[in-house]
């Protein structure tokens, strides 16, 4: 009976050692600024760790409405720190992290002859349509209102003029336009909805492979207005939710991030091991004892030429 006992403890250890330990699907609900980037992270994150991502596109306030309305996922990147914070605020996720930022650009078609010299007279133009994204539910469309408004610091009435002409750009896209590119592509060449277009910097990068004749228009100073993207995990993701997170403000995450023209915001620290830790406080204990010694070798020095 010990002999039949051992050797099913024998085999028992045995599956155990052989059966890997199961790895959840993760869930990514990301802005639609963030498909072509997000999207290379994921597959990056199942080829090193072999844990599936399912991915999920859209404007960030219409997917925190349908997270806030119980919708399920593990990860949220929005285009904002605000629609982060809400999840956050409303014991959905946990803390929000900046994780990328994006300034925001003219796009227009050659026939404006846009420079950024001549950029706020082009905008006030009555014969020139300049879109925005949807205001609320879109960021991109509340940073275009934060540009009017920087407008009217420099020529009075100029938020009121510029709010009133601005084309909403919104609505459903063709299948071969679903992206951040082929949609500007698709509102300022194809249906010829706006001839500028307020977009993330990423966004006119990739437009204008679509369509190279679109000319990309850094703002000027005085209306520059730049984009923080904020990362949070939900409180009751899967186990893998927060390495995917942890993957996406790891180097190899922002260097993919950084391809596709996303900076890295300085709130993101630098991964550090437990020997760098070490390391550290070892070059600051060094560092103490220097200084107590040159403060006693003073000391010793002032009562010797006393």
């Amino acid at each position: 009976m010990k002999k039949q006992l051992f050797a099913f403890s024998l085999i028992a250890c045995a599956v155990s050692v052989t059966i890997p330990t199961q790895a959840f699907a993760v869930t990514l609900y990301a802005a639609g600024s963030l498909r072509g980037a997000l999207s290379e992270v994921a597959n990056s994150f199942t080829q090193e760790f072999d844990i599936p991502v399912t991915t999920e596109f859209a404007s960030s306030g219409s997917l925190k409405n349908r997270l806030l309305a119980g919708e399920k996922a593990d990860v949220f990147a929005s285009a904002d720190l605000g629609n982060a914070l809400a999840l956050y605020q409303n014991n959905i996720s946990g803390e929000v992290k900046k994780f990328a930022t994006n300034p925001i650009y003219a796009i227009a078609t050659p026939e404006v002859s846009l420079t950024k010299e001549n950029l706020l007279d082009k905008f006030l133009n009555p014969d020139i349509k300049l879109g925005i994204a949807q205001p609320v539910s879109d960021p991109l469309g509340d940073y275009g209102i934060e540009v009017f408004r920087k407008a009217e610091q420099i020529r009075p009435g100029s938020f009121t003029q510029l709010n009133a002409k601005a084309v909403i750009l919104s609505g459903t896209l063709p299948p071969d336009r679903n992206s951040p590119g082929g949609s500007i592509v698709y509102y300022l060449q194809d249906i010829n909805k706006a001839d500028i277009y307020l977009v993330y910097y990423t966004s006119a990068l990739s437009a204008q492979q679509i369509s190279p004749s679109l000319e990309i228009v850094e703002l000027p100073d005085s209306l520059k207005v730049k984009a923080d993207y904020g990362l949070t995990v939900l409180k009751d993701a899967s186990p893998e939710g927060s390495k995917l997170a942890n993957y996406i403000l790891s180097q190899t995450g922002q260097k993919i991030l950084a391809k596709y023209g996303f900076s890295s915001p300085r709130s993101v620290p630098e991964p550090q091991g437990v020997g760098g830790i070490l390391l550290a406080f070892c070059i600051a204990c060094v560092l103490q004892r220097l200084i107590t010694k040159r403060q006693k070798f003073k000391v010793s020095d002032r009562n010797l030429n006393s």
